[in-house]
């Protein structure tokens, strides 16, 4: 089996794996809180916003190197598994560049790397609604998934997918049972492959990727 095969099989199963566990969790709660006769509230937030990328390598003389920060684009589904608590997935996509940072000149664009973040965990939330559904309810979120990134330089494309782990929180504005606005800001921490997306053996390090985003919110 080739190596490109493999990278494909792995980014494949990935995202299927985070789907299967949502909706397993899903088949399990959704009965329970039937049985009690509340049902579900699923929740689904388009948003947009900022991404800034931490440095993947520190080089020698104040060099560095990362992505460009960017627009990010995606959108979050969340299903109350108690007042307090949610099941959340999570798919944003962002366009930006590998970067070499350099003293006193700034950076360099080396090549194009399309973004793709896709992960999965639990929002605790504070809610203080009135009895018309409006509101404001902090909320923190915890989860995992994965990082998937395209490089391209002039006619060669690779692909790497790396592990990420993510924690944030944020604050939803409810203007009425149904719709509210989001404010949120998220942190994606892992390592990006240096050897699997480009062929280059350097040593990188765990870096913290920050999402600032807002986005309105659709309740069902």
């Amino acid at each position: 089996m080739s190596r490109s095969n493999v990278i494909s099989r792995r980014e494949a199963v990935a995202p299927v794996a985070i789907l299967s566990l949502l909706a397993l969790a899903a088949l399990v709660i959704v009965p329970s809180r039937a049985h009690a006769q509340k049902p579900a509230v699923a929740r689904l937030t388009p948003y947009v916003g900022y991404m800034a990328f931490g440095d993947y390598v520190d080089g020698p003389i104040g060099t560095r190197v990362s992505n460009a920060n960017s627009a990010i684009y995606g959108v979050t589904a969340g299903l109350d598994l108690t007042r307090n608590v949610s099941l959340v997935g999570n798919l944003g996509y962002t366009d930006s560049n590998v970067r070499v940072g350099l003293p006193i000149i700034g950076g360099v664009n080396i090549a194009d790397s399309k973004v793709l973040l896709y992960d999965g965990g639990l929002q605790f939330r504070l809610p203080s609604t009135s009895s018309l559904g409006t509101g404001i309810s902090p909320f923190v979120e915890v989860g995992a998934g994965a990082i998937r990134y395209e490089v391209r330089t002039g006619p060669l494309t690779t692909n790497a997918t790396n592990f990420a782990g993510n924690f944030g929180g944020g604050i939803d504005l409810q203007l009425n049972r149904s719709i509210g606005i989001r404010g949120a800001v998220k942190d994606y921490v892992g390592k990006f492959d240096f050897k699997e997306a480009t062929s280059f053996d350097l040593n990188s390090r765990v870096s913290h990727n920050v999402a600032f985003t807002v986005g309105l919110t659709l309740g069902f």
